[in-house]
């Protein structure tokens, strides 16, 4: 079967540009390779076009707006479109050097403005709510360690279930002040403080798994029952393990059904802010590039204020993911690449 030009650049651009001239991750990469993806299907849905038939003159303005609404159509957010566009649009600007004969047609697809997401509520536990969490955990348990200490890194330092599962032994600093080395977003990397209720609980974990020593620097400092790095589903299931266990327990607490290992980190940033901690040191924390993200916290905080005071005034005053088939060629090639063997 006869190569099309959209199906070799697209390939050398996931294989060659992305990882190799623009150091895109291989999280990055993924987000990528979905957008796609849904543009191949959506070819073959609405444009009646096969994967490995879809040219480098199919990529008309036209044809990608009505993309963008049959996304949404499909029932996906706006924030998804807009992830898929940017995606598209990574492509497009890659394709402006190899042909310059369509580019006025790419400068008509960037043109193309995305749409304003509304912004998300956040939900997230305060300190008994955590604490809960936390005294659901027996550490004398077959992993109950490992369990807590997972649970209570990712509140008391906020970062990301992609930085907590990638943490390896050498990464961690036990020479005052101690901290841990995580490995973030952009393949940027930052210190944490590791704080010293957490302290004792490493120690321990550390010595009883005989990873305080030399020869065991190089390996991931939590593993999962089969002895291998843990992935995101395996530290949600934790984390729901313990959520239900305490909601159950603790039944004047509200701890919300769907927790998250992301909103411990919410819960970490608003727990910040409650204290007092100020915007920048937050945003360094959490690892954000800009003080604009950190920001949404302290909206959020203003409004939980807000909320507090009018439910007091109300006492004192009057009542007033798409399932593929056929999928054979490119589509194929799309979903199994850049996963790991």
């Amino acid at each position: 079967m006869k190569t099309t030009d959209f199906s070799y650049y697209l390939q050398k651009y996931f294989l060659q540009y992305l990882p190799n001239h623009c150091g895109s991750t291989s999280a990055t990469i993924d987000t990528y390779r979905y957008a796609f993806i849904s543009f191949l299907k959506f070819a073959k849905d609405e444009l009646g076009i096969e994967a490995d038939q879809i040219k480098i003159s199919d990529l008309t303005r036209e044809n990608i707006e009505k993309w963008y609404l049959w996304i949404e159509k499909n029932g996906n957010s706006v924030s998804t479109r807009n992830q898929r566009q940017a995606a598209m649009n990574g492509f497009i600007h890659y394709l402006e050097y190899e042909f310059p004969e369509y580019l006025h047609e790419y400068q008509r697809i960037l043109s193309i403005r995305a749409k304003k997401a509304p912004i998300p509520e956040i939900s997230y536990v305060k300190e008994d709510g955590m604490t809960a969490i936390l005294n659901a955990v027996d550490i004398n348990k077959p992993n109950g360690l490992r369990d807590y200490l997972i649970l209570a890194l990712m509140y008391s330092t906020g970062i990301r279930v992609s930085e907590l599962i990638g943490i390896k032994v050498r990464d961690i600093s036990l020479s005052e002040p101690p901290s841990i080395l995580v490995h973030g977003k952009g393949q940027k990397s930052r210190y944490v403080p590791l704080f010293q209720e957490v302290r004792p609980f490493l120690d321990r974990y550390l010595s009883e798994r005989h990873l305080d020593l030399p020869i065991h620097e190089n390996e991931y400092l939590f593993k999962n029952h089969m002895r291998k790095q843990f992935t995101r589903q395996g530290i949600d299931h934790i984390v729901k393990k313990y959520t239900k266990i305490a909601a159950e327990n603790n039944e004047g607490i509200s701890i919300p059904d769907n927790f998250s290992p992301h909103k411990i980190r919410h819960s970490s940033a608003m727990s910040l802010l409650d204290e007092g901690v100020d915007l920048i040191y937050i945003r360094d924390l959490l690892g954000h590039v800009s003080i604009r993200t950190t920001e949404i916290y302290a909206k959020t905080n203003s409004k939980k204020k807000r909320e507090a005071i009018e439910e007091a005034a109300s006492k004192i005053v009057p009542e007033e993911i798409p399932e593929w088939e056929n999928d054979t060629g490119l589509k194929n090639w799309l979903k199994s690449f850049n996963k790991p063997k």
